[in-house]
């Protein structure tokens, strides 16, 4: 595998040489580039687009999933994400998962990532609400440590100064289990049907 060179550092995120702990963990963090006969561009949206030699070129006799999924020869993958600039690929989130709120996108993982550090939380799982305002909020539905209290004025404490302000939930939901899939990803589509209606 080669890896690019940039300021006489080399960008392999298992060399010492990579920066700080923290810039190798981003490094480590991407998901790759793209490989020869495919290009990669994120739309205005923010989604990663794919098109060449080893992308699909349909659906079995699904014409119009086809047609939602590839436009002007790019096939829109659902992932919302960033290309940098030695060409890979960082997925911030599933574009179905994305909440528009006051015409800022905001990706549930990033904020997933702060509450999985606040005291007493053992899951997460941030979804959008439909809000008259804002067209939608962030609530989240977690789980909690036996004997430990989170409640949406808490979970404001915690999170203030740690993410911006229209990131942070609106709603704090404490759940016994979040619903899973077999594979152990929360399954959000569950969790809108059951709370945000």
């Amino acid at each position: 595998m080669r890896y690019s060179v940039k300021a006489g550092l080399t960008l392999c995120p298992h060399s010492s040489k990579a920066g700080t702990r923290f810039e190798r963990a981003q490094l480590l963090s991407r998901a790759g580039a793209p490989v020869v006969g495919v290009q990669l561009q994120i739309d205005g949206q923010g989604e990663v687009l794919a098109r060449g030699n080893m992308v699909l070129e349909g659906y079995w006799e699904q014409p119009e999933a086809t047609a939602d999924a590839i436009v002007d020869g790019w096939f829109h993958t659902g992932d919302g994400g960033i290309i940098d600039e030695d060409n890979y690929v960082s997925i911030s989130d599933r574009k179905k998962d994305v909440i528009i709120s006051g015409g800022e996108n905001i990706y549930p993982a990033e904020i997933e990532n702060v509450i999985n550090d606040v005291e007493g939380i053992t899951g997460v799982a941030v979804i959008g609400v439909a809000d008259e305002r804002w067209g939608e909020v962030p609530w989240a539905i977690v789980t909690v440590q036996d004997g430990a209290f989170v409640d949406t004025e808490t979970m404001l404490a915690a999170l203030d100064g740690r993410l911006a302000r229209y990131k942070i939930p609106k709603k704090v939901i404490v759940v016994d289990e979040l619903p899973r899939t077999a594979s152990g990803k929360v399954r959000k589509a569950d969790l809108r049907a059951r709370f945000a209606v």
